[in-house]
């Protein structure tokens, strides 16, 4: 009786997993025939023997694109220094105030000028942690397993971001020089701090879809957000109210010494209205073109605004960026930075990695195509404030302001080949003025809302 039912039960084993095979699985039979794809011969075995002891990044440099290419620009904003964002991820802010930065120094013909990061970072970190409490509140009567509510659970505060979180953060909070509030271990190493405000936020979410009523979880915010900012002060230091601050020319004479609020300070030396005087174009060809959108519940500031952007084609942006770049105006830039990137060089070209010949294959997709398979995205912000034109004007190459520090890349900056560019440039935001009447015209359309957890608007870090 024993060995009919074992009998039965391996038979009912040997037709299941024939079942499964017929249905999609590896049989042993397509084993025997896919595992063709290695024979051992001389050149796999060299190729073998090389990725065992060596990484990919290094043996797909592309030998015969070893040198430097020329550094000359004919067009370039008027900068000086280079920051540094270290362990953070802060690209975002560190890029807007770069802009902002570099109008300054040139306006005011100064030897130098850095804003401090940390202080918007605060108010920035304080906003988000608003932002999610309130979004917790307004969606407590949704299920907990919701995609919106799994949505803001998942994350529920990142030091990521965008211009949006630029304009309607030094709006609202003002700026000030980086002598008014230094820059804290925490601040320039986020992870920690990130986690233990996760954890925090985490544990109110569930406390406000407890309470009774609006009142009360509003009531209960408050006092939430009283312990964020403890943590936050107790982390990278109180924001300043008011600060001295001396002025210098060029040749490092004093100008003048005045006492200023942060509104002050922004009112004095930049007094634009970031929220209004630009506008966000995209180059996703996923999407459709010339069409205006949105992305729900994507800002830093609970009453500012969600991400909005002008989808173009590539050509489009690039004549709105050389016009940018040829009045002096540095602009915020946004790209996928690691794909073919040169450390070494400081260089995005296309010709700096060759994966193909190494692995004996292709990688045809486009750019659509990568988008569709989250294959490519934006990845970080820096500042585009270069171009080099050749005879007819038309770009050759174009060089970005990182926030890697002075030693990264070449002399701090990333120069990118036009080709690159077509490739992987996503995200720009140009001042108006720039911007031709027909695009200006296509901002009047009603936005198309996509859902705040599109893998395609991420926050830059």
């Amino acid at each position: 009786m024993k060995k009919i039912i074992l009998t039965l039960v391996l038979g009912a084993t040997i037709i299941g997993a024939s079942a499964q095979n017929e249905r999609g699985g590896i049989s042993q039979d397509m084993l025997q025939e896919i595992s063709k794809g290695y024979t051992g011969s001389a050149e796999q075995k060299a190729v073998r023997n090389a990725l065992a002891i060596n990484p990919i990044s290094e043996l797909s440099v592309n030998s015969e694109n070893l040198s430097m290419c020329d550094t000359h620009f004919s067009h370039r904003v008027k900068t000086k220094g280079i920051t540094n964002q270290l362990s953070s991820g802060r690209c975002w802010l560190f890029t807007g105030l770069n802009v902002l930065r570099a109008k300054m120094i040139d306006k005011y013909d100064l030897p130098e000028m850095v804003f401090s990061h940390n202080y918007l970072s605060f108010y920035d970190l304080l906003e988000k942690s608003n932002l999610f409490l309130q979004a917790i509140i307004d969606t407590k009567n949704e299920a907990i397993d919701s995609r919106q509510v799994e949505w803001l659970m998942k994350s529920p505060i990142g030091d990521g971001g965008q211009f949006t979180g630029v304009s309607n953060l030094i709006m609202k909070y003002g700026v000030v020089p980086k002598s008014a509030m230094a820059e804290t271990y925490q601040s320039n190493n986020t992870e920690q701090m990130r986690n233990i405000l996760k954890l925090k936020l985490r544990e109110f979410a569930l406390a406000l879809r407890a309470e009774k009523s609006e009142k009360s979880a509003m009531a209960a915010k408050t006092k939430m957000l009283t312990e964020i900012y403890r943590i936050l002060a107790e982390c990278v230091g109180v924001p300043p109210t008011e600060f001295e601050w001396t002025r210098y020319d060029k040749d490092g004479n004093a100008v003048s010494t005045k006492t200023y609020t942060p509104k002050s300070f922004y009112d004095e030396y930049i007094g634009e209205d970031l929220e209004n005087n630009y506008i966000m174009v995209m180059n996703d060809p996923s999407r459709e073109y010339n069409k205006v959108y949105e992305i729900d519940l994507d800002r830093h500031v609970y009453d500012g605004e969600n991400w909005v952007y002008l989808n173009l084609p590539i050509e489009k942006i690039k004549e709105m960026a050389i016009a940018s770049i040829k009045d002096n105006t540095a602009m915020y830039f946004s790209c996928d930075v690691r794909k073919f990137w040169s450390k070494e060089k400081g260089t995005l070209d296309l010709n700096n990695t060759d994966y193909a010949s190494l692995f004996r294959t292709s990688f045809p997709m486009n750019k659509k195509e990568r988008i569709q398979t989250f294959a490519s995205g934006s990845t970080h912000a820096m500042t585009l404030i270069a171009v080099d034109l050749d005879e007819q004007g038309s770009p050759k190459k174009w060089m970005v302001e990182n926030s890697w520090g002075e030693n990264s890349g070449y002399k701090g900056n990333l120069i990118m080949t036009d080709e690159w560019f077509n490739e992987y440039m996503f995200r720009l935001v140009v001042e108006k003025k720039y911007v031709p009447s027909d695009v200006m015209e296509l901002m009047k359309q009603e936005p198309i809302m996509l859902p705040a957890w599109d893998p395609m608007f991420a926050p830059e870090e």
